[in-house]
This record gives C-alpha cells, structure tokens and sequence, in this order.
C-alpha cells in the first residue's frame, strides 16, 4: 500500500458469478478515461474473472472472447466508451520491463486494469483504484471479498461509490443491475438501474464546488443561475409532474449528497436516425409542451421538502451578459482572435441595449436546456404528456421565448429553416387562438435577440469543453452554431450587432 496519500476503502462481498457481474458494472459505472485500476489478490482469487465480466460489460457482449494476459501480457480492448488495456504483470521480473509492454501507445484515455501490481513497485500512478480479491469458502464455493481502494485523487470518488450504493441500498435497490448512461456535458453521472421487473435511472450529482470569484465576490455560476445542488431539479420535477407534464417521478432522494432515484423515462427521444435528424411529429408535440406551460400561472417559489424551498432566480441582465462573455473568453481564443478592450466595451454596450426588450418582458419558467438530449418520446401518453423532461435544474424566470429557441435552434442537431419557421408559426397561432391581442412581431423580437444571445453562448461553451476539459467532440457542432447565429442576428433589430460580429468574429467553419 502507498503511503501518505489520501485514502478511501470499503468492503464488498460477492457471493457468486453474478454479483461479480454487477460488481464490475458498478466499476465501469464510476471510471473515467485515463483511470488506473490495479487487481490485487492470490492466485484464484478472481482478478481475472472480474476483468472478463469488466470488459464484456462494455463491449456489451456477454460472450466476447477474454483471455487471460498471463503469456501475452497485454490485452488490448476498443470499447464504446474508451480503450481499455488488461495487463497482467505477473511473468516480469523487475518493474523496468514495463517499459516494453507498450502502455503508452493506448494513449492518455486509456482504461488499465493491471493483475499483479506488486510487480510494478514505484512505478505506480499516485491515482488509482485498487480491488483486492480474496477467497471467502464460508460463504461458498465461487464466494470472494473485495475490498475498493481509492489513492489520491481516486479516494473521494471510491468514497462517492460507497454513498450511491448505500443509497441505492436504502432506497430498496440493493443489488440492483447498473448500467452506465451517457450523460451530458456536466458533472452529473447516470445509471440505469434494474432490480426484477422494476427500472430507474441513478443520478449521481454532487454538489458542484463554486468557482473563483469573478465579479462582486461572485462565481460564474451563482451570476448565471446555475444549480449547484440537487434541490432545484427535486422541486421543478414535481411542480412540472403536479401539473400534468412528464418530468420523471423521483422515488427516492438524498438532497445533501446528491442522489436521486428516477422514473425511467426510456431512450426515445425526439430524433431519430444516424446522424440524429428531428421528426416533426415530436418537435410539434414539444411546441405543444410549452404552450401549455406558458399558459399556466407558475409560482416563483416551490417547495423541495418540508423545511426547505427553491426560489426560481431570474434570468436577468448580468446572467445574460455573463454568458455572452463565455464568447469572448473562449470561442474567440479558439480561434486565435482577440476583440481590443473597446471592441470589448461595444459588444457589452450593444447587447446592454439588444436586451432590454427582453428584460422587460413578461416572465415564466424557462427551462433553460429544453431541446434534444433532454427530450423523449412517450407515445403512450397523451396529449402533453408524450413529451419526456429532463435537465431543468437550471431552470429561471426570464423571456417566454427562451426555451422557444432552445427546441428550434437545437445545438446538436440540424432543424432545418424551413421547419424552424413552421414550428415558431405553430407556436404564434397557439399563442393567438389563446390570447388575440399576443403581439407576434414583438416576440418575433425576442426570439432573434435571445437565438443571437444562445448561440454567441454555446459558441463559447464548446470552444471551452475542448480547450479546457478535453472534449474535442463538441467542435463538430460549432458550424450548425454558427448557422443559427447568422440566423438570428438577420433580424432588423439587430443589425447593429451584426456589424460588430462581422467585424469581429470569425465564421465556424474557419479553423
């Protein structure tokens, strides 16, 4: 064991094949690319065998041919989610001939599951994952113990395991098959969890530690309103599901760890297709959505449990400019441009002024990343209800508008023009048949200046996920982006705007 580092460690018994199954499953569930996982143990002990269940749970096949490295000494894996190298140490004589083993040519991303670690003595990352196998003959012929270690910075996220099986354990899910979901761009993890004939989902969303400060003592994320905890999704999801829209049920959650159990909502989602392309049907049925919900009276603030509440902030003018400013800071910097400190000033003084229409219009709940990923398609609802909601914890009071753009401009997908039109005039026609007087030029407005505003936005956004976090894969959207952009800022209301984007902001599609 390596000592003075941080560690944490707990204890698990697998009574047979399938509890190693599982077990392995959870593993997966919680590893990152580039995460070391060292398999310590006698011979026999089940190192090997966890492997084979690691791997053929994310190959997805339960019969894919895993032999053991002991000869070979490297197996290499090309997995859905990342490269996953099986080594097995225990024919080398000194930890120098790990040099030769060819670790390094997996690259960075790579997954090592390493038998016989003792073999590798100083040689070992400060950051990793141990599973410690042993023989348990009192509890069965196949029964082992394992006990998870985390060092450095491995140790919160073994102690973050431990909490969601506890969790899952309390809940009456003990035991209960795990499979990982792919998530969004945040740090929130989710599972699909299956225990008999019941299903749910695991969202695993730990406080989110607030950033330096940036302004009036404040981070990024408390100027933009962004959640920080799982209290606003527990009381958006039930004041939505209480009035009749399909946010998924929570059966069981932990506000202060961060857990919660949900409704499995399945995996239809409002695309279809590869690549993804909208059906019509579904966007129209999310139109429907938010008809509905901009008809209704909604209260500011809701309640989370019965000594807690959730106000609902506003979407108001430093969240707007704080995020415009990500277009600065990062999409620009992509690009190798810098905007001079009074180009800077104009772009600040020109959306102060764009905004105020927006500012002063009346407000509702926007769910801030209604468009879709967090979408599904529920055809055996009805009415409403066929729209599947989720991600809303970000959710503010701002502009009707706002989330209008989200579905029709959608960042990962392409809509068309000719359907965006068709959808913003099902919309306006919904708006009238409802209210006569509803001024269509006014929100036509709103709609271009909040798609120029959500746009700039996400332009910054990806641009940070692949400078920043390494996520290279959201680069592929940034000229559909930039298509919505044009499209907006084609508005006559903001041509001043338009002439500092030309001036200033080079198209996507310039590397």
């Amino acid at each position: 064991m390596q000592t003075g580092q941080p560690l944490s460690s707990f204890e698990r018994s697998l009574a047979d094949e399938a509890a190693t199954r599982r077990f392995a499953a959870e593993i997966a569930a919680a590893l990152r690319p580039g995460d070391l996982v060292t398999l310590s143990g006698e011979l026999g002990a089940g190192k090997t065998a966890f492997a084979r269940a690691f791997i053929r749970h994310l190959a997805g096949d339960a019969t894919l041919e895993v032999p053991s490295p002991t000869f070979t000494l490297l197996q290499t894996y090309t997995l859905p989610r990342y490269v996953v190298g099986h080594v097995d140490l225990y024919r080398i004589g000194d930890s120098s001939e790990l040099d030769e083993l060819g670790l390094d040519d997996l690259g960075p991303e790579a997954v090592i599951l390493m038998e016989w670690p003792d073999r590798a003595e100083g040689r070992l990352a400060p950051d990793r994952f141990d599973l410690a196998f042993a023989l348990a003959p009192e509890h069965g012929t196949n029964a082992r113990t394992v006990r998870v270690t985390g060092y450095g910075a491995a140790a919160a996220r073994v102690a973050r395991l431990e909490q969601g099986d506890r969790f899952l354990a309390d809940a009456g899910w003990g035991g209960a098959e795990r499979r990982f979901l792919q998530g969004d761009a945040s740090a929130r993890a989710y599972e699909r969890v299956a225990l008999a004939d019941r299903r749910a989902v695991l969202m695993n969303a730990p406080r989110r530690p607030d950033g330096p400060p940036l302004r009036g003592g404040r981070s990024y994320s408390a100027i933009a309103h962004l959640a920080e905890d799982v209290q606003p999704f527990v009381a958006i999801a039930r004041a939505l599901h209480d009035r009749g829209f399909s946010a998924p049920v929570i059966h069981a959650a932990d506000l202060d760890a961060g857990f919660i159990l949900l409704e499995d909502l399945g995996n239809d989602f409002i695309v279809d297709g590869d690549p993804p392309v909208p059906v019509e049907e579904r966007y129209a049925a999310a139109v429907d959505v938010l008809l509905a919900l901009h008809a209704e009276t909604l209260p500011e603030t809701l309640p989370v449990a019965p000594d807690r509440e959730h106000r609902i902030p506003p979407y108001d003018r430093d969240a707007l400019l704080i995020e415009l400013e990500l277009l600065l800071d990062w999409y620009l910097p992509y690009h190798a441009h810098a905007a001079p400190p009074e180009a800077c000033e104009a772009f600040a003084a020109l959306w102060d002024e764009a905004l105020r229409p927006v500012l002063a219009a009346p407000t509702t709940w926007v769910l801030r990343d209604y468009h879709s990923p967090n979408l599904l398609w529920l055809p055996h609802r009805e009415g409403i209800a066929r729209i599947g909601l989720l991600d809303f914890q970000d959710a503010v009071l701002g502009s009707e508008a706002y989330d209008v753009v989200s579905l029709l401009q959608d960042a990962r997908v392409d809509v068309s023009e000719q359907l965006e039109v068709a959808l913003l005039g099902r919309y306006v026609k919904g708006r009238r048949a409802r209210d006569p007087a509803f001024d269509a030029a006014g929100f036509a407005t709103l709609y271009a200046t909040l798609g120029a505003q959500r746009a700039s936005k996400i332009l910054g956004i990806f641009a940070r996920l692949h400078r920043r976090d390494g996520k290279p894969q959201y680069l592929c959207h940034l000229p559909r982006v930039w298509g919505y952009l044009a499209r907006s800022l084609a508005h006559p209301a903001l041509q001043p705007l338009r002439t500092w984007y030309d001036r200033h902001v080079p198209p996507a599609n310039v590397a």
